[in-house]
């Protein structure tokens, strides 16, 4: 605790919040349906569903333990504790949660993908570039590898290829040979000179445009300590066999190889797995989603404007409309 007062609780504004409830309404609002808030975070969205639907229970997953006490505290003094099972996990250890809760099939699932606000806002969790932090990041604290880890051992040619297939980093190799420069004088333990160290390695026109320098490198190194993209291509099938007829499933992105990932795995389902040459589609080969979107929907400017963290949001919905046989 510092010594101004107690920490004032993070202010949380939930991405896309009315396009979400819009599109899980039809799944979740019966009595006793079951909605998965997959990445719980600060529970924002799981709050306004259960306000909306007062038979609704949720089922919150989140490796995160400040981001679970601080969603319970919000949960409970909106009068739903009773309704919520919070429980801490990965998002791909879905069904094992719900085999151990009992719950065969959910009506509803959410996916808020990337860092939440509450890891941002907290300095001393290494995810900000803004503000000079242990070089942590992990979601989970008790995760085995850190940030500072893959900056001070991986090699040039395996930071380059992070920094370049997760932050979409032209100047990769750049950074990634500086990186291993710098570190034989001196280890890497803090967020202000590795950023420090990608701003001066960034051809001094690049820096102009794109937001901070380093931005695409934390976002990197986020991916590549929590395994983010790994453990998304194992959640998203589990989640598909985890949901009900009828049931709905709404990803929120913020990096286009999570979009492109959601993408490929709801068009499959969405898709007949009959030969297209075939005159009569029998029903095991008939889709088994239904796309809610339009390729994926977008924040509006004035979200944008109000909160400048939705910049990057990429939605995409389906409707499970056939159980596989």
């Amino acid at each position: 605790m510092s010594s101004t007062g107690p920490a004032r609780p993070p202010v949380h504004v939930p991405v896309l919040l009315e396009r979400v409830t819009e599109l899980l309404a039809p799944a979740v609002a019966a009595d006793g349906a079951v909605l998965v808030d997959a990445t719980l975070g600060l529970a924002g969205h799981a709050l306004a569903l259960l306000a909306a639907h007062p038979g609704l229970r949720l089922v919150g997953l989140d490796r995160d333990p400040d981001a679970r006490a601080e969603a319970a505290r919000r949960l409970a003094a909106g009068g739903f504790a009773d309704r919520a099972t919070l429980v801490p996990a990965v998002f791909d250890e879905l069904p094992e949660v719900l085999a151990r809760l009992g719950v065969p099939q959910v009506q509803g699932l959410l996916f808020d993908l990337g860092v939440s606000s509450l890891q941002l806002d907290r300095p001393e969790r290494g995810f900000s570039y803004s503000a000079d932090a242990p070089l942590d990041m992990r979601m989970d604290p008790t995760g085995p590898t850190t940030a500072a880890d893959i900056v001070n051992t991986y090699s040039a040619a395996d930071l380059a290829r992070v920094l370049f297939q997760y932050g979409e980093e032209k100047f990769a190799r750049r950074i990634a040979d500086r990186i291993v420069r710098e570190r034989e004088t001196e280890p890497f333990t803090h967020s202000a000179r590795l950023s420090e160290l990608v701003r001066n390695a960034i051809p001094q026109a690049a820096r102009r445009t794109g937001g901070h320098p380093a931005k695409r490198t934390f976002q990197a190194l986020r991916i590549e300590v929590n395994d983010e993209l790994h453990v998304l291509e194992r959640a998203l099938p589990a989640a598909l066999d985890a949901l009900r007829l009828g049931g709905r499933i709404v990803v929120i992105s913020y990096h286009s190889l999570e979009d492109r990932l959601t993408k490929r795995v709801f068009a499959a389902g969405a898709t007949s797995s009959a030969p297209p040459d075939l005159p009569v589609v029998p029903d095991s080969a008939q889709p088994t989603l239904r796309l809610l979107t339009r390729g994926a929907d977008v924040p509006t400017e004035q979200e944008v404007a109000d909160n400048p963290r939705a910049a990057s949001a990429r939605l995409r919905a389906a409707e499970r409309i056939r159980v596989a046989a």
